[in-house]
């Protein structure tokens, strides 16, 4: 089959099943793969334009919803996570006094994400059924079809990687955004991930992790008011330059590979890589890229 339909019944199913019980306090991990599910529907049905019909249309505006407030979950776990790798002599006080913070924080997200979601369950149980009647009548009709409009929508993503000319801490959170939908694209194609998916892979953490430690900076900044004399606030600024370099050589370094730019004095006029189009060609015709 050329578009790994088991992949998305699968995030469609796990979105449901979180649904069918939403927890009041979901698990770091239960909020993960919500989040992953309704992100990777998004993609789907915007690389397939499985969009037009009215049942899909709302599910989607549902699903934004949903993958926003849990994200904003997702946030606080990670920043809590992040937080607990570090241990300041003398700073302990800090560090409690933000940990609090997030936990409050958290417990007041999760009841939001709660609410979204209970509120609307029957409907969203209801429409969820309804899509995956619809991706399993699409693909079963349309086939080669959906493949093609995968692959033409990746090429078009592969190319954005392009642009901007210029990476720097104004834009690279942003980039990070193209990665991922690329990513999300090319997996649509069936059994074990390629080269270039795994370096977007690489390439979206990496700038991830960095925006994590700014976000924790940013908020430590906010809540601490210590000002420059605080030795956490410090640590984090050290770190999050260096999360930032790490970012920057990944995101240039995937550029360069794949995009075709030179080290230096980037070029307007730049080719996709050959990699970046066999994976969009390999994603037409079934199969994974290597």
């Amino acid at each position: 089959m050329p578009i790994d339909q088991a992949r998305i019944q699968k995030a469609l199913r796990q979105l449901g099943k979180f649904a069918a019980r939403v927890p009041k306090d979901p698990s770091p991990e239960a909020v993960h793969e919500l989040r992953s599910s309704a992100r990777r529907l998004l993609a789907t049905f915007g690389a397939l334009s499985l969009d037009s019909k009215s049942n899909e249309r709302l599910l989607l505006k549902r699903v934004r919803k949903i993958h926003r407030r849990a994200g904003k979950v997702r946030d606080l776990d990670v920043l809590s996570g992040h937080l607990a790798t570090i241990d300041l002599e003398g700073e302990s006080a800090c560090r409690t006094r933000l940990a609090r913070h997030f936990a409050r924080e958290r417990a007041r997200q999760a009841r939001k994400l709660h609410d979204e979601i209970s509120g609307q369950r029957a409907e969203l149980n209801s429409r969820l059924s309804g899509a995956s009647r619809e991706v399993k009548r699409f693909l079963k009709k349309n086939e080669p079809e959906p493949s093609s409009l995968a692959a033409a929508h990746a090429l078009e993503l592969a190319g954005a990687l392009e642009d901007p000319e210029r990476l720097h801490r104004g834009n690279l959170h942003l980039y990070r955004l193209k990665v991922k939908q690329l990513r999300d694209v090319l997996q649509l194609a069936p059994g074990p991930g390629s080269r270039l998916v795994d370096d977007l892979g690489k390439v979206k953490d990496a700038i991830g992790e960095w925006h994590d430690w700014e976000e924790l900076a940013a908020v430590a900044g906010e809540v601490l008011n210590h000002g420059a004399g605080c030795k956490l606030e410090q640590e984090l600024r050290e770190i999050c330059d260096r999360k930032f370099r790490d970012a920057l050589l990944a995101a240039e370094d995937l550029r360069r590979h794949y995009a075709g730019r030179p080290a230096k004095k980037p070029s307007r006029s730049v080719r996709i890589g050959s990699l970046a189009l066999s994976n969009a060609a390999a994603l037409a015709a079934g199969r994974r890229a290597r």
